[in-house]
């Protein structure tokens, strides 16, 4: 009874913890991408609070269990704002590191899936559930920033593992949590493999398939 009053404590910890570091690393990239695309100070708020909360707002509002957290905690909108904010301003030491963006784009990733994946485990749902909000949480960010910009998402284009590395994630963090590892134990496992099979298609050029006409290998020369 005593460690399960304990371990209670020490998950929601864990979740909040995730979350915020989230959200903190996605206004960043969010951040960083709008001053690459020139855009104004509303511009570079608006993509930080999209890459910063969009993921963990679609994991909230598609499972409608628990709450909002981006409603029920008062730091993480000012904290995007103030990341947006301070990254406008001093963005030069930024802009010096050209690869920047890619590196916090992926770690962004890898941590909402590791926060869709443990609040999706903590309310019980099933394994093909963990791994679909894993997911979606992880890319959710990138795809609002995308649309918002007019742009086809990044996860519906032929890339270099971005919504794969995402499933990869997810499933570790299953994998790891089922075979009994916990605190901040899965979520490590769950960043470590999105993040080195990402970089692992970047390194190799390992790209996601394109569409394949299948017809004639399945005896489609027959009707001609």
């Amino acid at each position: 009874m005593l460690l399960s009053s304990m371990a209670a404590p020490s998950m929601e910890f864990v979740a909040l913890s995730l979350d915020f570091l989230a959200v903190v690393i996605g206004s960043l990239g969010g951040s960083l991408f709008a001053v690459d695309r020139k855009l104004d100070l509303i511009g570079a708020m608006a993509l930080a609070l999209l890459c910063g909360l969009g993921g963990g707002l679609l994991r909230d509002m598609i499972m409608q269990v628990g709450d909002v957290y981006i409603l029920r905690t008062g730091y993480a909108i000012p904290a995007s704002a103030v990341t947006a904010a301070v990254v406008f301003f001093l963005s030069s030491p930024f802009q010096k590191r050209p690869r920047l963006i890619e590196w916090i784009d992926i770690f962004s990733v890898a941590l909402y899936v590791a926060a869709g994946s443990g609040k999706a485990i903590a309310y019980g749902l099933d394994p093909w559930a963990v791994i679909l909000l894993g997911m979606l949480t992880g890319v959710g960010g990138g795809m609002l920033r995308d649309v918002f910009l007019g742009e086809v998402p990044r996860i519906f284009q032929k890339s270099n593992f971005y919504a794969v590395c995402a499933i990869l994630g997810a499933i570790a963090y299953l994998a790891s949590s089922s075979l009994g590892f916990v605190g901040f134990w899965p979520a490590l496992i769950c960043t470590i493999v999105t993040v080195a099979s990402r970089r692992l298609s970047l390194r190799y050029d390992i790209k996601s398939p394109s569409q394949s006409d299948l017809h004639s290998f399945f005896g489609g020369r027959r009707d001609k």
